[in-house]
């Protein structure tokens, strides 16, 4: 979601969380809460404006220290909700509908050359972006689609 807020505001300059919650099907509410990590991180900050309720956010492009720490930063604060996500809805599952409580969740080691590393990356990628119209048209999702992590982490074991 984070990816898309910061595709978004690429693409727009400003953003509110209202207008990045109808653009991109989400509450305004977790909107807003993940504009405000950006913003914690150093990747986004509040646009000026005219004062209201209204509050537009903008890309950080002068951000300090960048861009290695901002990435690892950034990065990290990934994972980290990753594992707290995937946490949240192991405790939670057994509350939901019979069809969202299996866990497809798997691993494997395999053994890659760099450049296959590479392949197999860009194939998961690129197997993932038949989806990605659905972040910006809500309207292409299946009536009971909902948001779903696909975490995929391709590092050599040491």
């Amino acid at each position: 979601m984070r990816v898309a807020l910061l595709d978004l505001l690429a693409e727009t300059g400003t953003v509110t969380a209202t207008a990045a919650a109808a653009r991109l099907g989400y509450s305004s509410g977790l909107c807003s809460f993940h504009l405000r990590q950006l913003a914690r991180h150093g990747l986004v900050e509040e646009a000026p404006h005219r004062g209201g309720r209204s509050r537009p956010w903008r890309l950080r492009w002068d951000a300090p220290d960048r861009p290695g720490r901002a990435a690892r930063e950034f990065t990290t604060l990934a994972r980290d909700l990753e594992d707290e996500s995937h946490q949240r809805w192991l405790d939670r599952r057994e509350r939901l509908p019979v069809e969202w409580q299996e866990d497809h969740s798997f691993s494997a080691v395999v053994h890659l050359s760099p450049a296959e590393l590479a392949d197999v990356a860009a194939r998961v990628r690129e197997l993932l972006a038949t989806y990605r119209e659905r972040d910006r048209n809500p309207a292409a999702r299946p009536a009971d689609a909902v948001a779903v992590a696909a975490v995929t982490r391709l590092f050599p074991l040491l």
